[in-house]
């Protein structure tokens, strides 16, 4: 079954969580979170959404 669509309303804040399939690793190296930071900046310009705050978390499970 697929996932329903999110239900985004313009002016509330949401929090998005990336995480890898069965537990793996999203990023392997410092470059990873460099790239990552990076896409996020972009994406953020390209798209029009202002990010608040964000940390990149190794250690959740």
């Amino acid at each position: 079954m697929t996932r329903l669509p999110r239900l985004s309303i313009p002016g509330i804040p949401q929090h998005i969580i990336q995480r890898g399939n069965n537990r793996q690793v999203c990023f392997a190296s410092e470059d990873d979170f460099t790239a990552y930071a990076h896409w996020l900046e972009e994406s953020a310009k390209k798209y029009q959404f202002k990010v608040h705050a964000w940390v990149f978390m190794t250690n959740q499970g």
